[in-house]
């Protein structure tokens, strides 16, 4: 056989060392596919169990009188051996609610009631700090049925506090969403009509290039920078109101403007000549075959670099942080020139927290924007493929 082989003219001696190095090759591209999507698992594994707890908050029936003492002080609304048990965050609340509702004045009733974050912890099986004493009632409480864990509403209907049990994201999710919407209204049609002049109107020249490399550059440098721009430009020569989704997403604009501008070039660079030859045989200005037959075509890819932008632009905490966003703000914002915080940053916060419920929560932030992003992607991939003019 092996004669034949080296009478053979055809044959390559090589190939049989060039079959063995593709089989490697191929191997080696496999096992890293496995190797991310076991990383990419754990971490999302990783993420949901420590996230579960945080979706579920313990509260305790106790009985609450409503009176004169208890609209001073409120611990006085309930028994002594209680105090420790109960969230101090709802016991400052009572004042308020005999305000809102006089009537409740010199009536006692049971309650659930929102109970302490290491009452929670330890109803959750995690490390506490109860003492012995208050370890026993909470062990008469349940004996009793009269504590219990509930889904946690509160996470995805308060803003942050400084007590874990009452802290959520809605106030940051708000201010999210109002950085976000300042971020689109000013960088997508700056970045799209940059791409248009650049691509279309620009003639290849010195200055072009110029522009074109700084634009690049600007995609590639770190975020960081952008918030130390936005602190000089919106906030110290401006006088722009500080930790508003306002120069938040002016900020962001700027960040998410060099990604719009590559993404909506490459879009229109897609688009075959002919379309354009075509446009202008049948007597069609430059304008006019733009509006009416490049930009349609291009508007997937346009659409889809915007969006992955944004989600880019969703996660960013380093300029935010710059320009005071990650304030401690409990209330949502009303309008773009409010103070607020962004999700980034609230999950920054809560990461530096000693209380153990802290973590829950952190992970449960994390989980939110993961989805808020993955829906962002799915939005890019559907738009694309709705909108995506096949030949």
């Amino acid at each position: 056989m092996n004669n034949q082989k080296n009478h053979n003219p055809f044959y390559d001696p090589s190939l049989s060392s060039r079959h063995r190095s593709a089989r490697l090759f191929k191997a080696f591209t496999r096992g890293s596919i496995l190797i991310t999507l076991a990383f990419l698992c754990f971490f999302i594994f990783d993420m949901v169990r420590t996230a579960y707890p945080a979706m579920w908050q313990s509260y305790v029936k106790v009985e609450v009188s409503y009176n004169e003492k208890s609209s001073k002080i409120s611990q006085k609304a309930i028994d002594k051996k209680f105090r420790k048990i109960v969230s101090r965050a709802w016991l400052r609340s009572i004042p308020k609610l005999l305000k809102q509702q006089p009537e409740l004045m010199g009536t006692t009733a049971n309650q659930w009631v929102l109970a302490d974050d290491q009452v929670d912890q330890y109803m959750k099986g995690h490390h506490h700090n109860l003492k012995q004493k208050q370890v026993s009632v909470i062990e008469t409480l349940k004996t009793n049925a009269q504590i219990e864990l509930r889904w946690n509403n509160i996470f995805l209907s308060q803003g942050d506090s400084k007590l874990p049990e009452n802290a959520g994201v809605y106030s940051s999710l708000i201010g999210s969403i109002f950085t976000l919407f300042v971020t689109l209204a000013i960088a997508f049609p700056l970045g799209v009509m940059t791409a248009i002049h650049l691509e279309e109107f620009a003639r290849d020249n010195m200055l072009t290039r110029i522009i074109e490399v700084n634009i690049n550059n600007l995609a590639a440098i770190p975020s960081i920078l952008f918030g130390l721009l936005g602190l000089a430009v919106f906030i110290n020569l401006f006088g722009l109101p500080r930790s508003s989704p306002l120069v938040g997403g002016l900020t962001l604009a700027l960040m998410t403007l060099p990604i719009i501008i590559v993404s909506a070039r490459a879009a229109l660079r897609s688009v075959p000549d002919s379309i354009r030859q075509a446009g202008y045989g049948l007597g069609l200005t430059k304008i006019q075959i733009i509006q009416g037959n490049v930009l349609p075509i291009a508007f997937p890819g346009i659409l889809t670099g915007t969006i992955i932008g944004l989600a880019q632009a969703m996660g960013e905490t380093a300029p935010l942080i710059i320009i005071g966003m990650i304030a401690f703000i409990p209330d949502s914002p009303n309008s773009i020139t409010d103070a607020a915080t962004v999700l980034p940053a609230q999950i920054f916060t809560w990461a530096g927290m000693p209380e153990r419920a802290y973590v829950e929560k952190t992970a449960a932030g994390i989980m939110v924007i993961l989805l808020i992003l993955f829906f962002l992607n799915a939005a890019a991939i559907y738009l694309r493929k709705k909108y995506e003019i096949k030949w």
